[in-house]
Formats: C-alpha cells, sequence, structure tokens
C-alpha cells in the first residue's frame, strides 16, 4: 500500500512538472508570437502541440503566425483546429482568414460557405458586403482573365525578391538574397536576411544583367524595399525600417515600424537621405506610388483612422517640396484587412494588392480608376497574373503593355519571385452606372420577354442597350455620369414606353418596374380574332390536326390577347375543304378544333374561357365546293380554325 502511494506521489510529481513545464513553453512561444518572432513560435507550438498541449490561443497563434508568413495551407490546418473546439466564443475576424485560407487551397465552394457564415457574424464589415453584392465573383475573375503572359525571372534569388521598380533603363528591385558578408542579418518575423535594394539593367530583348546593390548610402543593416523614382530619375522615395545608430531597431513594443524615407541623386550617387514628416514612432508607412503629374504620394499606413491591417493613404506634395495631411483613400479601395504595395500607371489607374476584395486567395492585384474612386468598384486583375498565394507590386507601362509583379506562387524559385508580364489586353476601368428591373404587361402584369431596352442621354444619344431576359428581367451598364437619362422599351405589339432614370453618386439602380401597354384594343362581341389582330389564319395540311409551326407563331399572339383580356372567352371553330365525304370531314374539323383547344390550354390558357366546335366544310371560304376543281393554294383557304368571340 505504501509502495502505491509512493508510486501515486511520484507520478502525480512526474504529471504537474510536465505541466509546468509545458506552461513555461507556452508562455515562451507567446512571447515570441508578441515579438514578432514567428518562426520560432510556430516551431515552439508545433512542439507544444506533439506533447499534447492545446488551447485556443495556440491553435490561433499557429494560424495566424503561418497567415502572416502567407503559409496559408498550414494556417488552414490550425483555423480548423480552432472551429473544431468545443465551447469557444471565437472572433468573426477568424471565420473571415480560414475562409481566405481555403480559397488558397481552391476550396471556393467551402470558403464561400464560411463567408456566408462571416456575414451573419459580422454583416456590417465591408468585406461582408462585398461577398454580398459580389456573390458571382470568381465568374467576373474568370471574365478578366486570359489577358496576360507571364514569365519568372532569371533575376530572383532563393530568398524573396519583389518590389520592381522602373528607372531609366534598369529595374531596381527589393530583395532578401545573402548580402555576401560573413554574418547574414536576419528578421526574426521569418529567419530570412533584411532586404536590400538591387539594380538590374535591362536589355533591348528583355534580357538582364547580373544584379548589383543600388547604393550604400542606402542599403543599411534594416530593410529597404518599394521604391518609386521621380520621371527626372533624381528623387528616390522608400521603405525602411525604424533604424537606429546605422542598425535596425525595435520600439518600447518590440515592434520596428515602417517608414518612408526620400533620397536624392547627387553626382551620380544617392545622397540626402531624410524621413518623410508624416511617418509615425506608433504605426507604420511604407510602399510609396506617385501619381502622374508628382503632385501625390500614395503609401501604406496601419496608422490612426486605417480600416484593417493596412489602408492606402496619400498626401499632397506641394509646390515648396511640404507635403499634406495623409488622406485615406475611403472603402472603394480600402477594407478590414490588408491594402497595400499601391502603384499608379500613366493613365492615372491605381494598382494595388488586397486581401479583404473577392479574390482568388491570398493578397491579390486590382485596379480602380482613381478618378472615379467614389462611383465605381476595384477590378480584379484575374488570372494568371492573380493566383491562390500572394500577388503584389504590380506595374506597368502603358505604352509598352508590359510589366512586372511579385509572387510566392508554387513553382517559384524563392519565397516571393519577380515575374515579367505583357497584357495582351487592357482591362476596361471605365465608370459605369447598372440599371436592373424587370418589364411587365401594365394591365395583365405579365412578364414580357426579349423587350428591347434603349437607355439615352439629355441629346438623345443612346449609350446603352439591353434585352429582357425569358424572366423579363434586364440588367444594363450605362454612363456614370451624373444627370437624366431615359430608357426606352420596345415591344412587337406594345406601345413604346419611356422611363426616366437619374443618375447620382449611387450607380447602382435596382427595382425598376417597366410597364408595357398593349396595342390590342379589346374585341366586339363575335370578332374574329385573326381579322382583329391582323393575323394569318390558323391553317392545317391535307388531312391533318395537328399545330404547325407557322400555326403556333400566329397561336402565340392569340394568347397574349387572351392574357391582355382575362376576361374575355372565345369559340375555336375548325373547318376542311371539300374534299372527302361530309361525315368524314365533319370529324376532322372536330379533330381540328379540339387539337386548338388543348394547345391553348397546354399554354396556360383556362379551358373555362374555351369551347370549340367542328364545321366541317359547311363554312367554305371560296367556290371550292364538291366536284370544283380548285388548286392545293385554294383547299387550304378552307382547312383552317377561327377564334369568335363570344364573351
Amino acid at each position: 500500500m505504501k509502495y502505491k502511494l509512493t508510486h501515486i506521489v511520484l507520478c502525480t510529481a512526474f504529471v504537474s512538472f510536465g505541466l509546468q513545464a509545458q506552461e513555461k513553453q507556452a508562455v515562451k512561444a507567446q512571447s515570441k508570437f508578441n515579438s514578432f518572432d514567428y518562426a520560432d513560435a510556430i516551431s515552439s507550438y508545433e512542439d507544444l502541440i506533439k506533447e499534447g498541449y492545446s488551447s485556443e490561443d495556440v491553435y490561433k497563434n499557429l494560424g495566424d503566425a503561418n497567415y502572416m508568413n502567407a503559409q496559408y495551407k498550414e494556417a488552414s490546418t490550425w483555423y480548423q483546429k480552432l472551429f473544431e473546439l468545443e465551447n469557444t466564443t471565437i472572433d468573426p475576424e477568424y471565420l473571415y482568414r480560414y475562409a481566405q485560407t481555403l480559397k488558397s487551397l481552391k476550396e471556393y465552394d467551402a470558403s464561400d460557405a464560411w463567408m456566408e457564415k462571416f456575414e451573419q457574424a459580422k454583416a456590417t464589415d465591408g468585406r461582408a458586403e462585398k461577398f454580398n453584392n459580389e456573390k458571382d465573383y470568381l465568374t467576373a475573375i474568370k471574365e478578366n482573365s486570359g489577358r496576360y503572359s507571364i514569365k519568372n525571372l532569371p533575376i530572383n534569388s532563393k530568398e524573396s525578391d519583389f518590389s520592381p521598380a522602373f528607372y531609366e533603363n534598369e529595374l531596381i528591385f527589393s530583395s532578401a538574397r545573402d548580402s555576401g558578408t560573413v554574418t547574414k542579418t536576419i528578421h526574426l518575423w521569418n529567419r530570412k536576411s533584411f532586404l536590400n535594394l538591387y539594380k538590374t539593367a535591362v536589355t533591348e530583348d528583355d534580357n538582364f544583367t547580373t544584379p548589383t546593390k543600388l547604393s550604400k548610402t542606402v542599403n543599411k543593416k534594416a530593410h529597404e524595399s518599394s521604391p518609386v523614382f521621380t520621371k527626372d530619375g533624381q528623387t528616390m522615395y522608400f521603405t525602411r525600417n525604424n533604424f537606429k545608430n546605422g542598425s535596425f531597431s525595435r520600439d518600447e513594443e518590440g515592434v520596428s515600424r515602417l517608414k518612408l524615407y526620400k533620397a536624392t541623386l547627387k553626382d551620380g550617387a544617392w545622397a540626402d537621405i531624410t524621413a518623410l514628416p508624416f511617418n509615425g514612432a506608433d504605426y507604420s508607412t511604407a510602399h510609396p506610388a506617385l501619381n502622374t503629374d508628382e503632385t501625390k504620394l500614395y503609401f501604406a499606413s496601419d496608422r490612426p483612422g486605417t480600416l484593417g491591417a493596412s489602408d492606402i493613404f496619400y498626401v499632397t506634395i506641394n509646390n515648396d517640396g511640404s507635403y499634406g495631411t495623409p488622406v485615406n483613400l475611403g472603402p472603394s479601395v480600402n477594407t478590414e484587412s490588408r491594402e497595400t504595395f499601391p502603384n499608379i500607371s500613366d493613365t492615372d489607374i491605381l494598382y494595388f494588392a488586397s486581401d479583404g476584395h473577392p479574390g482568388l486567395g491570398g493578397l491579390d492585384v486590382f485596379g480602380i480608376d482613381l478618378a472615379e474612386l467614389e462611383r465605381t468598384k476595384a477590378k480584379n486583375l484575374g488570372q494568371p497574373l492573380n493566383s491562390e498565394q500572394d500577388d503584389f507590386s504590380y506595374i506597368i507601362n502603358d505604352t509598352t503593355k508590359k510589366g512586372y509583379f511579385a509572387s510566392n506562387r508554387e513553382n517559384g524559385i524563392g519565397s516571393d519571385d519577380i515575374y515579367g508580364f505583357s497584357e495582351s489586353k487592357a482591362l476596361d476601368f471605365n465608370c459605369y452606372s447598372n440599371l436592373k428591373g424587370i418589364v411587365k404587361d401594365e394591365k395583365t402584369k405579365e412578364i414580357i420577354a426579349d423587350a428591347v431596352l434603349n437607355i439615352t442621354n439629355a441629346n438623345g444619344e443612346v449609350i446603352g442597350k439591353g434585352i429582357s431576359d425569358s424572366e423579363g428581367n434586364f440588367d444594363l451598364d450605362s454612363s456614370c455620369e451624373k444627370g437624366a437619362y431615359t430608357i426606352i422599351t420596345l415591344k412587337e405589339n406594345y406601345a413604346e414606353a419611356t422611363t426616366a432614370v437619374e443618375i447620382g453618386t449611387n450607380l447602382e439602380i435596382n427595382d425598376i418596374e417597366i410597364l408595357l401597354i398593349s396595342n390590342f384594343a379589346p374585341a366586339d362581341l363575335g370578332a374574329d380574332l385573326a381579322k382583329k389582330l391582323n393575323l394569318e389564319k390558323i391553317y392545317f395540311d391535307f388531312d391533318q390536326s395537328y399545330i404547325r409551326k407557322d400555326a403556333q407563331i400566329i397561336m402565340e399572339k392569340v394568347i397574349a390577347y387572351l392574357n391582355q383580356y382575362p376576361g374575355t372567352k372565345i369559340r375555336i371553330g375548325s373547318h376542311t375543304d371539300a374534299r372527302a365525304n361530309d361525315a368524314y370531314n365533319s370529324g376532322l374539323s372536330e379533330r381540328r378544333a379540339k387539337a386548338t383547344y388543348d394547345y391553348l390550354v397546354k399554354k396556360g390558357i383556362d379551358a373555362s374561357r374555351l369551347t370549340f366546335k367542328g364545321f366541317g366544310e359547311t363554312q367554305l371560304t371560296n367556290e371550292c365546293e364538291n366536284n370544283v376543281n380548285c388548286s392545293a393554294e385554294k383547299h387550304q383557304q378552307n382547312r383552317r380554325s377561327e377564334f369568335i368571340v363570344v364573351e
């Protein structure tokens, strides 16, 4: 008994010591995570998992650490385990991140299902609203795809290469390749070398010289990345981490913030390197871009006023070289996730990377017209430029339609590679309004298919066209210029309809109802609808009672009239020619009348509104009686059905 008690005490002690060791290891892992030492944090957490230790925080941090390092497959695994836990209340942001990681695994249906949950949990979130408004985003991306041919560049290393920039006949880019010194400078986030700026000359046949470092005065013991140059080549803006006493530094929270710097070319060397005045000690400012006339500097930041993890802002560059106050570009561009790496083309299209707008997974590249930010949507550039992984730092020469971007997609050389591309077809970034609605019969309220709709401006010019579908719905793109417009609707047997619409700040007008008035006036009692509607007769083949195709077309107009006037009742009268005996023709005409009746009922006309009768050869329309020699055409005129209004 004493032995058993001792054994129990010892086992309990060992368990206690094991739990204490695990707790210490968990605290250590959390410390690494909090200091952005994600690589070591992942390793420490995975060791804990192997020892059987798990918790909500472990799964969250493992997911996040992998997510921050663009290891989406691994992140997805840990987020899944997080949601498998019971009795937990998890921030909706993890619903969104899990949905994003599923996209990177090409599990789009599963991703959409989790986005539905995210939308329910956080309906007011801009990303939820975009998802709700763009449920067919994959179709839209497919329509934008196939416009690029891309190739991995030979200048890439086994490390991270990204942020290409045009500079005269050179390509300047960021790289974490080995600096060549005896001891590498390592960044804790991903255990990679610090970034430096490199340059390579681009030859006439689109080849590249061996990359070399851009400048000793620019490249220091910190991250330098994402340069942009003024058109005269005399000024460079670039990104650098907190920098103190010649080396990388952190703030009191253990974070090294990003800042923007400016350098001036003097005597062939980059000098006068100064931090820009709108940097901050408590937030990052990074990835500069200049607009066409170089009056504005765009950048990414997580400063106060940011909607998400990072937003795109701009400052005005004043004539005296000073800078205005940073302005957030707003919800047309920015979401509650990451918007980063802006670039502005010569046509003032803002290109940027985002994982907040509907995309293929990770960061995708989007474009939007800067002149219409408040009145248009960002467009996904499509495949193959965008992939299921991170795609970013896009630049394009609008003249040559060639450019570069970075991606960490599969089968690359390093963690991030620079790709060259040629654009075969430009994406239309023009601003459009969208008008949706339905066309109906004014009296019966039945839908009207195949109605032709033309949108005209104040000058009467047609600026948009469309046709209502089989359900009467229409979806028209028009100008987004503010003002009054008219939708002119045309449909056979209906009067032309004009509908006024006003295009304002809202570029989407839904639920427009267009009611068309039939040209059919009500028929008098005893009238033949064929004559009333100016229709051909319903003719039959010799000795046959089926409804011919040409007759079906005519009967559709009879059906339209009966739908227009639902109180009308008719008698179907069918006839034969004089050939064959009277008794046979009487039966044949009855069969023809019944076939006509059946067709109308099948098409939805209430049987109570219809009667039918066969008249045989008793009501011929011409002289072709028995024993009269008539042509086939004249006999045909007697083989008919008529529609007489009886109520």
